[in-house]
C-alpha cells in the first residue's frame, strides 16, 4: 500500500556510536544496517561502552568515514585525527550485548579520545558484520545481525509523530504552568531515517515497509532513554520528552517512540524516496 505523500526527508549516519550526526542524501543498505553507520564505538579500557548518556563531550566529536574505510575524527580544540582501518585480528574485549570482542582502533585514536573526552577511552571497530545477532527480545529473528547500535540495524521516526509529541509536551507545560518549550528537533532521537507525510503514530501498525526499492521488516518499537532529554547542540538536559512520553506512550517499563527496522533486501535509499507499507 503506497503511503500517498509519505517520503524520506532525512537520512543520518553515526559513524562512531554516540557522536554527532552525519546527514547524507543517500545511503547503502547492508544486512547489518546503513553503510557507514555505527561500525565504531568508544569503550572504557575494560571494554564497557561509553555513550553520550553519561559522557556528553561525545556530542562534540564529529566522525566521518574516509575512502579507505577508516575514520576522520574532529572536535573543537583538538587536532584532526585520521584513523586507519584496524587490523581485524587485533581484538580487545568489549561489553556489548551479543558481542565479546571487537577490533582495536589503535593507540593514537585512544589517546585522542582520552584527551577529548577527559576520561580514559578506547576506540573499537566491528570488523565482522555477521558477528552480532539482533536480540530476540527486541524483535530479532535467526540470521538478523546489526552494528554497534543499541538494538537493531536501522532506526526510523516520522515527523507526524514528532509533531503530536510536541503538542503533548506543550499541553504538559500548560498544565504545570511552565513556559512553552521550543519544538523538539528530530535529531534529538538519533534516527537513521526520518519520514514525513504519515499521520501521527501510523508506524505503530506497520509490519513491513519499502523505502524506495528496499524492503524492511519492522522489528518493533524503540524504547527511549535519557539520551533524548539531552540537547545534542547545547548538551543541556531536561525532563522532556521522556516525561511526556511516559504519560502517553509507556508500556512494559519503557516510553516508546520510533520503530526499528531489519533489512529484507539490499540496495540504496535516498532523501525523496517514497514509502510503502507492505503486508
Amino acid at each position: 500500500m503506497r503511503l500517498l505523500g509519505v517520503r524520506v526527508v532525512g537520512i543520518s549516519l553515526y559513524p562512531v556510536k554516540s557522536t554527532r550526526a552525519h546527514p547524507v542524501d543517500r545511503a547503502r543498505v547492508e544486512r547489518w544496517g546503513l553503510a557507514g553507520d555505527r561500525r565504531w564505538a568508544v569503550v572504557t579500557p575494560d571494554g564497557e561502552p561509553i555513550t553520550a548518556r553519561h559522557c556528553r563531550p561525545l556530542f562534540t566529536v564529529t566522525a566521518s568515514t574516509t575512502p579507505d574505510g577508516g575514520l576522520l575524527l574532529t572536535a573543537p580544540g583538538a587536532p584532526d585525527l585520521a584513523v586507519p582501518l584496524p587490523e581485524p585480528a587485533h581484538t580487545v574485549p568489549v561489553g556489548f550485548v551479543n558481542l565479546a570482542r571487537a577490533a582495536a582502533g589503535g593507540d593514537a585514536a585512544d589517546a585522542w579520545l582520552t584527551a577529548t573526552l577527559g576520561r580514559p577511552a578506547r576506540l573499537v571497530w566491528l570488523a565482522d558484520t555477521t558477528a552480532r545477532a539482533v536480540p530476540l527480545e527486541v524483535g530479532g529473528q535467526p540470521g538478523d545481525v546489526y552494528h554497534l547500535g543499541d538494538t537493531a540495524p536501522i532506526h526510523l521516526i516520522t515527523l507526524g509523530s514528532l509533531r503530536r509529541l510536541d503538542d503533548w509536551i506543550a499541553e504538559t507545560a500548560v498544565e504545570r504552568g511552565e513556559e512553552l518549550p521550543e519544538p523538539l528537533e528530530a535529531g534529538r532521537f538519533r534516527a537513521n531515517v526520518v519520514l514525513d507525510g504519515a499521520s501521527a503514530f501510523a508506524e505503530d501498525d506497520w509490519k513491513r515497509l519499502r523505502l524506495g526499492t528496499v524492503d524492511f521488516r519492522v522489528a518493533g518499537p524503540c524504547g527511549r532513554c535519557v539520551m533524548t532529554t539531552i540537547d545534542p547542540e547545547t548538551r543541556a538536559s531536561g525532563k522532556e520528552p521522556i516525561r511526556t512520553l511516559a504519560r502517553h506512550r509507556k508500556s512494559g517499563g519503557w516510553a516508546w517512540f520510533g520503530i526499528q527496522l531489519v533489512p529484507e533486501s539490499l540496495g540504496e535509499i535516498a532523501v525523496g524516496d517514497p514509502a510503502e507499507v507492505l503486508p
